[in-house]
C-alpha cells in the first residue's frame, strides 16, 4: 500500500511557556519543549509546534501535563546556524489535565538513504535509517530513524525506494559540536523503532 502515515501520541510535562517560533500566510505558530519521562529514569525533552488558534484554545503553562496528538515534522534549516534538519512535533491536538507518561509514534514512509549498519561498544547492532513521510501538497518530512538488534538487521537489509512502517517513540539526544573556537552542545531527536508494523494496524485504531 502507498499510503504515508505519520502520527505521534505524547503525554508530557511542559517545561517551558511557549514562545513565537514563526508566522507563516499570516498564521502565527508557537513552540514549547515538552517532557516525557521513559521507564529507565531518563527523560526525552522534545520540541512542540503549536498554532495560536490552537493555543488560544488550550493554554499551555509552566509545569503542565500536556496529552497531545499530532505528526513528527522535518524543516530544512538554511540559515547555516545550527542543525540543518531541525525536528519537532507538530501538534493537531492538545489537551491538559492529568495522565500518564506516553510516548507512541507509528509511521509509514519510504527508505530514502541506504540504511547503515553498525554495533556499539557494547557489541549491540544498530541501523541508522532516514524515512522519507509524503505530506499532502507535495512536500515531505526527512525523518531520522534507529532500530536496534533483530530489527536492526531486518532493516539494514531493505534498499533505497523501500517502503517502512514501524512503531516506536520520539526520543532526544543531547551531543557535543565541534565549532569554530571551541564546543557546543546541541540535542538530536529521532525516532526509536520498536517494531515493524503494517500500516492497516494504524488505520484500524483511527477507525
Amino acid at each position: 500500500m502507498e499510503q504515508n502515515f505519520n502520527r505521534v501520541i505524547l503525554c508530557g510535562t511542559a517545561v517551558g511557556e511557549p514562545y513565537l517560533s514563526h508566522i507563516n500566510h499570516a498564521e502565527s505558530f508557537y513552540k514549547f519543549p515538552l517532557e516525557v519521562p521513559r521507564l529507565s529514569g531518563q527523560c526525552d525533552r522534545l520540541s512542540v509546534v503549536a498554532s495560536g488558534a490552537l493555543l488560544e484554545q488550550t493554554p499551555i503553562n509552566l509545569g503542565d501535563t500536556v496529552r497531545l496528538i499530532g505528526q513528527l515534522r522535518s524543516f530544512n534549516n538554511k540559515s547555516g546556524q545550527g542543525r540543518r534538519l531541525v525536528i519537532s512535533v507538530f501538534a493537531r491536538q492538545m489537551t491538559v489535565g492529568e495522565g500518564e507518561p506516553e510516548n507512541c509514534i507509528q509511521l509509514s514512509g519510504v527508505i530514502c538513504k541506504q540504511p547503515i549498519l553498525r554495533r556499539t561498544p557494547l557489541g549491540r547492532d544498530i541501523c541508522d535509517i532516514i524515512l522519507a513521510v509524503n505530506r499532502r501538497y507535495g512536500r515531505a518530512d526527512y525523518l531520522p530513524c534507529i532500530a536496534w538488534g533483530a530489527v536492526a538487521q531486518q532493516t539494514a537489509d531493505m534498499g533505497v525506494g523501500r517502503r517502512l512502517t514501524v512503531e516506536g517513540r520520539v526520543q532526544s539526544r543531547v551531543y557535543t559540536k565541534v565549532i569554530p573556537g571551541g564546543t557546543e552542545e546541541r540535542v538530536a531527536y529521532e525516532v526509536s523503532i520498536m517494531r515493524p508494523a503494517e500500516i492497516e494496524e494504524f488505520l484500524e485504531d483511527m477507525e
